[in-house]
Formats: C-alpha cells, structure tokens, sequence
C-alpha cells in the first residue's frame, strides 16, 4: 500500500511538519535534485527529515527538540525580533505558527501580506536567529480564531460543504494552500533552498510526517494540511474519508514533503507517527505504535485560553515541569511543543466566540512579549537540563525499575554517559530513596534529573527561577469629563429605509457576511389595547450571544448568552405600545463566530423567534411579518473610529447622554514615555470595541462578571506601535452603558523581583557558578532600585509574604544591596563564605531575596 492509500485507510487528515534551520546549517547539506535546482537557489543541499524509534533525524543527527507557538497576526511586526530572542533564550529550537486563510484572503482573490500578516518577514526573523519554523498551513486552525480560519466568502460559495469531499470547497483550499507553497518556494524559505523551513523532495524512500485527525482544541507544529478532523469526521460519513484520500494526495503532489503525523492517533499506519497531544501525555500516551517510530509530544499547554465570565486559571511551572519530564522518562519523548508560549492579543474582531481579547496570557512570553516567571525560567533550566543529557537520551540503552510504592527511576546510559529521572508520584509526602548508592529526597510530586546518574541538576518541584509581579500603573486618566466628545448610535425605525427586508428572520452570519457584530432586526406592530389594560408581553429568542431591545426608540432591555450556556437567548419583557403603529427594533450582536465542528456553514444564529402577547390571549408570531434589516452600526459604515471619518458625525459633550446604552465616546491622549507595554484600564465600561488611530485593539466585556465577581479582563493592550507620538485618537463603541472618564491609560512591566534558593539546590545550568546562587534581573530598561527584603537563614514565608526566621545573618541586606543595586542583574551565591559566615550552624539555610525594579 502506497503512503498516500495507507494515510486514507486510517481515515486520517493532513498535517505535515516543516522545520527550519539558519543558512550555516543549510550549506552544510547533500545534493541537489532537478526540482530544488528549479526553484534557482544554487550552493545549498537539501536538508533530509526522516526519524526513527528515538528522534526525529535531521540531516542524519538525532535531535531533542522543544517547541513554542506563536501567531504573527497575534502580535506586531516590531514584536516579533524580542519574542524571537527570548523564545531562544528560554531553549526553544522551533517557532511554530498557523497559516491564517481569513486575514489573507477576506475578499476572494484578493490576498493581503501587510504589517501583522507579513507571513514571510516573520519566517525570516526567525531564520535570522537561528531557529526552526513549523509551518501550519491548515487553512483550518480553529484556534480560538474567528470562523476558525475560514474567509466568511467560503460560505457564500454555491454548493460548497466545507472539509469535505465537496467540489467547491476542494477547489479554493487547493488554491490557496498552492498559493501559500509557491509563496514559500519563490522566497526561498525551504530548507532546501537554504531557507528557514525543513523539507524533503517526496520520494519512495522519504518518511513523512503529517498530523491528521488531532482531537485537541489548537494543533500541532508542522506543515499542515487540515486539523482536528477526527472530531468531525463521523459527519460526513464516507464523504470523510474520500476527502481524507484527496486531501493526502493533493499535499503530497506540492512536494512539501515531510514525515507525517497523526495525533492522539494510536493506529495510525506505517509510516505515519501516532503523537499525543494534552496536559499529561507522560500518564495518557499508549506510545509508538510500531519498533521504529519515536515519541512526540505535539501540544503541551501551557495555560487555557481566556472566555468571557471565566476567571484566568493558570498552570504552575511545576506542573508543566512534571509532564515534561515525564514524557521524556516514561516514554522516550524527544519533541514537545508548547502551545501557546506566546498567546498575544486578538486584535479586531478576530477572536472566536466568547474568547477574551488577550490570549493565553499566562503562557511563558505573556499577552505583550514580557517574560512570565518563574515559568519562563523553570522552562529554561529543564531544556538545558535535558538537552546536555541528550547523547544518553538519543543513543543509550534505557531501562526502568521502582523506587517505591511510587517511585520510580528512568535510566538512559551509554558506555561514557547516563542520566536519570527519579519520579515521585506521591502528592503529598517527599520521598526519601536509595538510587546507585545514593540517597536522595525527592519532594512531592516531582523528578529530579540525574547528570551521569549521580548528580542531581534539575528538579521540577523546586523552583529556583526568580519570580516576577506583573504590575500596571496609572499614567494618564481621562476625569475631565470636557476631554471627551459623543455620538448617540441612531436606532432604525423605519422598514421601508433599511438595507434589505424580508418576511421572514434572516440568519445573521449569511446577512452580515461576518464584517460587523451587529445586525438590526426591525418591525412595525399595529397596537390595539384591551379594554382592561392587559400589560403587553415581548419575548425574543435568539441563537446570537447579546440582544438588545427597542421599543419606539425606547430601551427596554438586553440580554446575554454565555460560552457554556444554552444556544438560545431569550428575553422576556414587558412593554408599552402606543395604540395603533409602533416599532419594533432588535439589535443582535455576535461576539465572536464559531471556530469549530462540522458543517460551520449551515451553523445559525440570530433573532429565530419573536412574538408579542398581551394577557391571556394566544400569542401573535412576528416571524413572518415584513422585517427590515441594517448591517452594521451607522458608526461603523462611517468608519467614525478613524480621523477623517469622526468628521462625518457631529459629536456632542457627554453632560446629557448619562452613559446610555449604544454610545459612541472619542477623546485624546499623549503616549506615555518609555519602552513600558501601554494598555487601557476599562473596568468602568460596559461591553464595546476599542480603537487607537484607527486601528482596533479588539472587543472588551468589562460588565460580564466572572465567579470572582471580577472583570475576566480589565486591561486591553495597545502596542506601541499603533501610537503617535502625540495627539493619539481613543474611540469606544459602549454598547451596555459604561463611564468613559474613569478610564486611564496604564503601562505594564515587571516591577518586583524576587528569589528563594536553598543552600542545596542545584546550580543553575545557565551560568558558571559552582555553588547555587540567588539570580536576579529586570526587564529591559529598568535597574534594581531597591532592595525591599534580604535574608541569609531560615527566612519564612514567599515572595509576596516574607520575613525573617529564627536564623538571619545580619548582613544579609547589606551584601545583597552591594551586588545588586543600580545594576540591571545580580548573582549571590547561597554559602556561609557570602554573609561573612555561617549564622546559625546545623540548620539548613536559604536565601530570600525581594527587589524592585524602576
């Protein structure tokens, strides 16, 4: 059975990986065939990407790879060198991004690779440092990403079900993933051509490597073709599967050719990897499933995306630590991909449904680029830890017993070189274990790696890293309530003057065409009263995810849906009618379009049902009176949020408005100074989208309250890049009735530091020092101002509650002021010899240290 027929028995999708390395390593590469010839590039080699039962093989060399995701329409071009770097500074080896179909296509035929979608300025930044890039073409990400990737005009195609053996669909996913190949070719980005991306020419002897059929909610870092369509599969029935056939074929016959993967997967055939994808796959993955394959971990995450009315769950640098290290121990692993190690922002109206502007801001890199500790720096020390054990992991012989009831040791060794991972699994009690003579503690939940299977340098439980305090601090705020201007959205009334009409509901997506949130519904109603009064009843059913509710331009109510809750809304409210005509108008916002499942395209949403019911009587259906339709907001077609386009309206002063519902608010302001991320603070508003110069920094739902009885987001980043140096326009659209003037204008850095290193802790693997050490160090531009806290002994408590213990050396301040002060970075050995001697002998001592950075 050929590759293509043995991918379509397992009804598997494609997904291919493309890695890339510097032009060094290119050069350094074999012979040329005829079609790398053809492509122009003279003086490099093919880089050849097979595997085999330990490791990926890259140019004939088994490597241990780590892995980080991060979107270039996620962040901004200035943005993108530092994220780089500090990827690379915390052990990354592969940059991973999506292909997005929607922001480079939205109108078909029409492609856009400007500022944040420069595809290829991004790729090559990260040749330009060094790393590899993992190329996720799909042009299916799902990824918490509006209509999953899709262009909205992919709807609107005759006859066309997407991801399935469908003509027209087929037709323009083929376009455009051609496009994107040829795109890659004539830039010279294939490993082949002495580009960043690693491929190999397709032949019978090249191994390949696709991920098909992932079952997680973003997806792995290769060359992809398709994602997460065992999900979906079932739906389509044979039609899946005979879109499966097509899909391998048509990737294939691009000539990317690279080893292919299926996740969570564990029949996939050969030569096809089964990987695992998940929080734990050191516990849940059944491993390879034939002698020659190896073990990867394609999605680790490293947080959980962000809803609205959620509150933020982080994941301890610990926990990922653990799994890490697990996956390496238990199952041989040699690649983990961490998804997101930079999340960013979803600019616009980007995100997916219910998903918060910010994305994975508690991912290693955070929302604006900062280095998120301890996790970064954990992160760090345990690929540096790994990877100068990589000889033993790659090439020795392994073997496994128990330690305890459960403990266990992973050994891998050769003749010259052996490293361990002890694990402890125990939750609760540290463990104290007996391995080649040595005894050792191990603390709970935890692996200690051994170098040369004697020496412990990296445990995951112990957390040596410093710890950083996010902070934001008010530079500018908007009180003067004269500083601002406002535009009262009008509300349509009349029928026989909207865009469309209709006797019927339209849905909303196919009527918006997904350009705007907003779509009015609007209807006349002859009233005629009772003779008793009967109060009049207005119920609204809508698969949108907010209404809001007019009765002769009158307000009368809103109501909202969450991202668990039912599909269908409904608001049910009393109204007053005047006798004879009156007007009905229903404004159905969206917050967000769906990313994911089968048939999006027959998906509906919006108004599907209203009636009016006065007492007892039956209730009078709507549904099929004469409907009118306005798409969009006033505002929004004169692009109000713009400079030339505010001059379109006239703006008030905001005295009379009282913060009503669907206001338009504009006013200025001056960018703060510094390098600091700058961000809004809009806890006093409602629900709304926000935008600086012109250019929208996404929707904010400051009103939707989360368990904690707290914003799900608060701060709304603005990069740096979307500002003037002065006179910057701020433009809101409230749509629930928020308080513009106590909005303030933030910056954010890092401006507390602090560590806490026992005396026995492994030294860093970072830097030279014999003895473990204390390290400390700002953000770019910011020095250590001040000391707030030093103690050499048994010092109590973290770095947020401390004090000293009942051992302290005094002059534990004065040494650290002198190492530390008015530097940038400091380093301070743990020992006795540091403080001018041991303070209290026979007790174990630490060093807690806390500092401000300015």
């Amino acid at each position: 059975m050929g590759v293509v027929e043995a991918v379509v028995a397992a009804g598997v999708v494609l997904l291919g990986l493309a890695m890339c390395a510097s032009p060094a390593a290119a050069a350094r590469s074999g012979r040329w065939s005829s079609e790398e010839e053809s492509w122009g590039v003279a003086g490099a080699g093919p880089g050849e990407v097979t595997y085999d039962h330990r490791a990926l093989v890259l140019n004939g060399t088994r490597r241990v790879l780590f892995s980080g995701e991060m979107h270039y329409p996620r962040s901004t071009p200035k943005m993108w060198p530092k994220l780089i770097a500090k990827a690379k500074e915390g052990g990354l080896d592969v940059i991973q991004t999506y292909v997005f179909w929607n922001v480079h296509e939205p109108i078909q035929g029409q492609y856009n690779f400007e500022g944040r979608y420069d595809l290829v300025k991004f790729i090559k930044e990260i040749q330009t440092q060094g790393l590899y890039v993992s190329l996720r073409i799909g042009p299916f990400v799902e990824a918490e990403w509006k209509y999953g990737g899709f262009p909205f005009w992919l709807h609107d195609v005759p006859n066309i079900i997407f991801r399935s053996d469908n003509e027209p669909f087929k037709r323009h996913m083929q376009r455009f993933v051609t496009d994107i190949v040829t795109m890659m070719k004539r830039e010279g980005l294939y490993y082949p051509q002495g580009g960043p991306i690693i491929t190999s020419q397709v032949s019978k002897t090249t191994k390949f490597f696709i991920c098909l059929t992932c079952t997680s909610s973003n997806y792995i870092n290769h060359t992809q073709i398709e994602n997460e369509y065992q999900m979906v599969e079932p739906a389509f029935g044979s039609s899946g599967q005979r879109y499966v056939s097509w899909a391998a074929a048509m990737a294939v016959n691009l000539q990317t050719g690279v080893p292919w993967t299926m996740c969570k997967q564990n029949d996939a055939p050969d030569p096809v990897i089964n990987t695992c994808n998940g929080l734990i796959c050191g516990e849940t993955f059944v491993g390879p499933n034939s002698a020659n394959k190896p073990a990867l971990w394609t999605e680790n995450w490293t947080s959980r995306y962000l809803i609205y009315g959620n509150d933020t769950k982080l994941r301890s640098p610990e926990d990922i630590a653990f799994a890490v290290a697990l996956f390496i121990a238990r199952k041989n692993g040699s690649y983990v991909s961490y998804y997101m190690y930079h999340g960013g922002t979803n600019f616009g109206r980007f995100s997916s449904s219910y998903v918060t502007t910010n994305y994975y801001d508690g991912a290693p890199l955070d929302e604006y680029g900062l280095i998120w500790q301890p996790t970064w720096g954990h992160l760090r020390e345990l690929h540096a830890a790994v990877k100068q054990s990589s000889d033993p992991l790659l090439f020795g012989t392994y073997s496994n017993f128990s330690l305890g009831q459960e403990q266990e040791a992973h050994i891998f060794e050769t003749e010259s070189q052996c490293v361990a991972f002890l694990v402890n699994f125990d939750q609760h009690q540290t463990s104290e274990v007996v391995f080649r003579n040595i005894s050792l503690q191990l603390a709970p939940k935890s692996i200690s790696i051994l170098s040369d299977c004697k020496r412990v340098v990296f445990e995951t439980a112990k957390v040596n890293a410093q710890h950083g305090s996010r902070t934001a601090e008010e530079v500018q705020s908007f009180s003067d309530i004269n500083t601002w201007k406002a535009f009262k959205e009008p509300i349509p009334q009349d029928v026989s003057k909207a865009m469309y009409t209709g006797n019927e509901l339209f849905e909303h997506l196919s009527t918006t065409k997904d350009e705007t949130d907003y779509l009015w519904y609007i209807v006349g109603y002859e009233h005629t009263p009772s003779e008793d009064g009967q109060l009049v009843l207005l119920n609204v059913e809508s698969r949108a995810h907010i209404l809001h509710a007019f009765v002769n331009n009158a307000y009368i109510g809103r109501i909202h849906g969450s991202h668990d809750g039912p599909a269908n809304i409904i608001l049910s409210t009393n109204i007053s009618l005047n006798e004879g005509a009156n007007t009905i108008s229903l404004l159905s916002v969206m917050v967000g379009s769906p990313d994911s499942g089968a048939h999006m395209e027959r998906r509906v949403f919006g108004i599907r049902k209203v009636s009016i019911q006065q007492g007892q009587e039956p209730e009078h259906l709507l549904d099929n009176e004469l409907w009118g339709y306005q798409v969009g907001l006033s505002g929004e077609r004169n692009s109000i949020y713009t400079q030339e386009g505010s001059k379109s309206v006239e703006w008030t002063t905001i005295n009379n408005l009282a913060y009503s519902p669907l206001t338009w608010y504009k006013t200025t302001f001056t960018t703060p100074a510094g390098n600091d991320a700058v961000t809004l603070n809009l806890t006093s508003m409602g629900k709304g989208e926000v935008w600086i110069n012109g250019e929208s920094i996404g929707r904010y739902w400051v009103s939707f309250k989360a368990p904690s009885g707290n914003p799900s987001q608060s701060l709304y980043h603005v990069p740096r890049e979307f500002l003037n140096p002065q006179d910057n326009i701020l433009v809101l659209f409230e749509e629930m009735g928020g308080d513009p003037q106590q909005i303030t204008v933030n910056t954010v850095s890092v401006t507390r530091v602090c560590g806490n290193v026992n005396e026995l802790a492994a030294p860093s693997l970072q830097s030279q020092d014999k003895e473990p050490a204390v390290d400390l160090w700002c953000q770019e531009g910011k020095q250590i101002s001040a000391i707030e806290f030093a103690s050499y002994g048994n010092p109590i408590g973290d770095c947020t509650n401390f004090g000293s213990g009942s051992c302290h050396a005094g002059s534990s301040e004065s040494v650290v002021k002198q190492a530390c002060l008015g530097k940038s970075g400091c380093s301070i050995p743990v020992t006795p010899a540091q403080f001018g001697g041991d303070p209290c002998t026979g007790i174990q001592k630490s060093l807690l240290v806390v500092a401000s950075c300015r």
